[in-house]
């Protein structure tokens, strides 16, 4: 059968389907989802000539390994790993041609987190309020990926793109996070505030496509009450009663009742989703652009 479609054979410890994500739904209460390494994700399009928004598989620490019922070409982005097809060893972000019935295995991410495999065009399950993108919070989307589950794909369409200009970033050895102070920044002492930008963290193993999660200095209030729940935007940096930072990334809740101390640069959130669990972070205070 030469149908377009993959087959997982492996679905590794989280592989999901990702594009753009479904930006301006908040007030459905329906997060924006997509690629939490946009850059990556892009990239590996235009390397196998899909236009950037097209769906990818956003794998997780371990990679995954597909079947593809027709020859396709594929790229590898995102956090390096061993590529190989049908037991031969192939490139890393760069284009590679996949027989029909030959078997891709993306491995575990040598640094970093996520890798990224884009497949000539596109990963073309049903879209859901305008993606296709697995939104791990609300359910939105296809389900995380499992053995044996068969993805369709679009038809290719631009040839690939053998060189690209931009080199992509190595995953970071300290995730540096630059942070707009506010708009619940009063809520804390100001001793709080200077130990939040200039004390170190580092990133829990507790973090997901929902947050960022941090270990470190807590970060006393001075503020005790209960604040009512309010809209929070990608990149808020909320405060539970823990007193650890959390980062909210790409599914993240669209309200929250605790305080948001700052909010990080969205430049900077590739880098976070790429860190891995004991990266050395730190919030560096800049102003508002």
């Amino acid at each position: 059968m030469t149908d377009r479609a993959l087959v997982v054979v492996r679905a590794g410890a989280l592989t999901t389907v990702q594009d753009r994500g479904r930006p301006g739904h908040a007030h459905l209460g329906v997060p924006r989802s997509g690629a939490l390494d946009a850059p990556a994700a892009a990239l590996g399009n235009r390397l196998v000539g899909n236009p950037s928004g097209a769906a990818v598989l956003e794998t997780t620490l371990d990679g995954c390994a597909v079947r593809p019922r027709c020859a396709v070409t594929v790229a590898v982005t995102g956090a390096p790993c061993r590529v190989v097809v049908d037991g031969r060893p192939a490139a890393w972000g760069t284009p590679v041609r996949v027989p029909a019935g030959a078997v891709l295995d993306v491995g575990r991410a040598v640094c970093g987190v996520r890798s990224y495999v884009a497949v000539g065009g596109g990963i073309a399950v049903d879209p859901v309020l305008g993606s296709r993108s697995t939104d791990l919070l609300s359910g939105l989307g296809p389900a995380p990926l499992a053995d044996g589950a068969v993805l369709p794909l679009g038809r290719a369409g631009a040839p690939c793109t053998h060189v690209d200009v931009a080199p992509q970033p190595a995953p970071p050895a300290e995730l540096v996070l630059r942070v707009t102070l506010g708009p619940r920044d009063d809520w804390f002492t100001p001793e709080a505030v200077r130990v939040f930008t200039s004390r170190a963290y580092r990133v829990s193993a507790a973090s997901n496509r929902i947050g960022l999660r941090t270990e470190g200095p807590p970060l006393d209030r001075a503020a005790t009450g209960e604040l009512p729940s309010e809209g929070m935007v990608l990149g808020a940096v909320q405060v539970p009663p823990d007193g650890r930072p959390v980062v909210f990334l790409a599914d993240h809740p669209t309200t929250g009742g605790y305080p948001v101390i700052g909010v990080v640069r969205p430049s900077d959130l590739p880098y976070a989703a790429q860190a891995a669990p004991g990266t050395p972070t730190r919030f560096v205070a800049v102003r508002s652009r």
